[in-house]
């Protein structure tokens, strides 16, 4: 098998019931928003127990490039080990912390629960995409891949299919059809994995997280939609409706804010961890300055904030 994953035909079933938005034109329609220092979505950063293992599950499984290899130094997480991968324009953090941390807690349960997230990786094929993982035996989340549609005109035609990395981390396979998503998706490509559209959270309440994002963050909303979401909860309950709302910088992936309704209660905040515990996700962003727009937020110390859920975001200065 060449390095990059070449084109080939297959023929596989698609089944299951999700939801999906398909991105919209931007707009800052109906919002008075402060046009906060975030200049870009750097991506996400995601907490491994084997360094090496995900290393090799990232660049063998999903073809993901190394860009870097450190060691993180001074107090507060001294020595730990993060390795830098990318995936076309998209970059993600892998961090093992040192020997002797807790260990990394680990995905699973409801993807609705609060304390859910995910990436979405964009493929160009998706049978070919679903048959890979097969070969690899990667552990499932959805049976299998399912076309949407559902009577929402914007969806109809997308495939998608739901998997973990080797610590349970939940990942997402995105086929666009021809005039759907991001431009770039379209582009004539031999890979047919092709980059990250968005990292999906799962919120209690939209607008408590549009005014973290976009109020104080200055992320701008670029597609809202309200759709079924036949979900099932531990106690049998069922979440009947999900409201989406896409968020995004000038640079970078898009932030998803997936809200369910009913609001499900199960593990509903996530943990507070220490600097240098462990963080199972944190959503990376790049502002002009970023201790000026912690500050924004009420962080007196540190460049880490919690969002109203308990998502960590990590602001880094750009320039």
């Amino acid at each position: 098998m060449s390095r990059r994953l070449r084109l080939t035909p297959v023929l596989l079933v698609a089944a299951l019931g999700v939801a999906l938005l398909v991105h919209m034109s931007p707009s800052r329609a109906g919002s008075a928003v402060d046009p906060a220092p975030t200049r870009a979505v750097d991506g996400v950063a995601l907490t491994v127990a084997d360094m090496d293992r995900a290393v090799t599950f990232y660049s063998t499984v999903l073809f993901f490039d190394k860009v870097s290899d450190t060691r993180t130094t001074g107090p507060g997480g001294a020595g730990a080990r993060v390795v830098t991968m990318r995936l076309g324009g998209e970059r993600i953090e892998l961090i093992e912390p040192p020997a002797g941390s807790a260990a990394p807690n680990r995905g699973g349960g409801p993807s609705v629960d609060r304390w859910h997230q995910h990436i979405a990786i964009v493929v160009s094929d998706m049978d070919q995409a679903y048959l890979w993982l097969r070969r690899h035996h990667v552990t499932q989340l959805t049976p299998e891949p399912e076309r949407l549609g559902d009577g929402n005109p914007s969806a109809e035609g997308v495939r998608t299919f739901s998997f973990e990395d080797p610590d349970g981390h939940a990942l997402e396979f995105l086929q666009f059809p021809p005039g759907r998503g991001a431009a770039r998706w379209q582009r004539p490509s031999e890979s047919i994995f092709l980059g990250i559209d968005h990292t999906g959270i799962v919120v209690n309440d939209t607008e408590k997280s549009l005014a973290f994002y976009r109020d104080a963050l200055g992320l701008e909303v670029v597609a809202a939609s309200v759709g079924h979401a036949p979900e099932r909860g531990h106690a049998g309950s069922t979440v009947k409706e999900l409201r989406i709302t896409a968020v995004r910088a000038p640079e970078g992936p898009a932030i998803e804010l997936l809200e369910y309704r009913p609001p499900r209660a199960e593990r509903a905040d996530l943990p507070k961890t220490p600097a240098d515990g462990i963080v199972r996700w944190q959503t990376l962003l790049a502002a002009t300055d970023a201790r000026a727009a912690a500050a924004k937020l009420g962080i007196r110390r540190g460049l880490t904030a919690a969002d109203p859920d308990g998502h960590e975001v990590q602001l880094r200065t750009r320039k």
